[in-house]
């Protein structure tokens, strides 16, 4: 015979029982959320910089830094998603040039439509993602060994293929060839709305953080992506493609270095070679942030895109501010730790009330 159990909240003897059979209530379910951490840390950076700069509520300011933001967060995301999966990507920041690079030169050397090389450097980027994929899945090398030395393999061959086929370390200027107005319409363009110039980044960056959050959170492959980071045997297991959600991450990271790089070419027209080398961290340090553990399995593309924001405030608002820029480091730095041991309160208060 099977006992019943006792009214949820009361014990067998009428006295209240574990408060984790209460029902849930909104502050609760709020104190669980993995991007908990960064929207206060971006309240409070918001409201700090809104005293201590004069000019960071204009809305040209304001235009600035969300563009800051968006440039960061288009690829925060993706790097966020890949961090739920359990694994890191040092060649992002490197990627997003090589994909300027190889648009670039392509329609230069190939006297091309610029749209053809836009197409060869998406096809040539994600092979580079797929690259990653491939061999973290087939090697079971750390993912830091395998995307280190694709970052060091990217930075030589950017420099020396740039320096090989243009004879310097830039690229040759492709504005005026065919289809690169349109193509700087789709990468680059921008709109003036109340005095503040809102770039087309900030749609990309919008367009991403909603479609990785319903990835995450109503598909199967958001469920894989969790699974595997949480503990990739146990997923292979019950039957989740690890092989195929680590690849195919990874080749979504590619994908927004491609949209990063595109941007970068068709705003300024040519592409130094020698970019991006560090801003890989600044990814991995906005997906912290954002609430995502460096072991997986836990964080939020919402929570990245915040993220994100908090280093376009506080690098456009040190400006602001007139203070020394050296001290954007230190204070990225404080964010960093600070917004860890947050994320790692709100992961013990989400375990123990699951």
């Amino acid at each position: 015979m099977t006992a019943t159990a006792p009214p949820a909240g009361r014990g067998t003897q009428g006295a209240p029982g574990d408060e984790r059979l209460l029902p849930a209530v909104p502050l609760r379910k709020l104190l669980t959320r993995p991007e908990l951490g960064s929207v206060v840390g971006a309240a409070a950076v918001f409201v700090f910089f809104a005293f201590a700069a004069d000019g960071f509520l204009r809305a040209a300011s304001l235009g600035t830094v969300l563009y800051a933001a968006s440039t960061i967060g288009i690829m925060a995301v993706p790097v966020a998603l890949l961090m739920i999966g359990g694994e890191f990507d040092l060649s992002a920041g490197v990627l997003v040039t090589t994909s300027a690079l190889v648009s670039s030169m392509f329609s230069y050397q190939m006297t091309a439509n610029a749209w053809v090389g836009v197409a060869v450097s998406l096809l040539v980027t994600l092979a580079v993602g797929f690259f990653n994929g491939f061999m973290l899945t087939r090697t079971r090398l750390p993912s830091f060994i395998i995307t280190l030395g694709t970052f060091l393999m990217l930075t030589g061959l950017n420099l020396g293929l740039t320096k090989l086929i243009s004879g310097t370390v830039s690229t040759k200027t492709i504005a005026d060839m065919e289809g690169f107005a349109s193509a700087r319409a789709l990468f680059a363009s921008e709109a003036t709305i109340g005095g503040a110039t809102l770039k087309v980044t900030v749609l990309w960056w919008l367009g991403l953080v909603a479609v990785a959050t319903w990835i995450l959170l109503r598909t199967r492959f958001g469920n894989w992506i969790f699974a595997v980071g949480g503990n990739a045997e146990a997923a292979r297991a019950v039957g989740v493609p690890v092989r195929r959600t680590k690849t195919l991450l990874y080749m979504g990271v590619a994908f927004c270095a491609w949209v990063s790089g595109q941007h970068l070419l068709f705003s300024y027209d040519v592409v130094q070679s020698g970019e991006g080398v560090g801003n890989e961290l600044i990814y991995i340090i906005a997906a912290v942030i954002g609430g995502c553990l460096i072991t997986g399995g836990y964080g939020s593309a919402v929570g990245a895109a915040v993220g994100a924001a908090i280093f376009g405030m506080t690098s456009k608002g040190i400006v602001y501010a007139e203070w020394n820029p050296d001290w954007f480091k230190f204070f990225l730095g404080a964010m960093l730790l600070l917004a860890t041991l947050l994320n790692a309160w709100v992961r013990k208060r989400a375990e123990a009330t699951s």
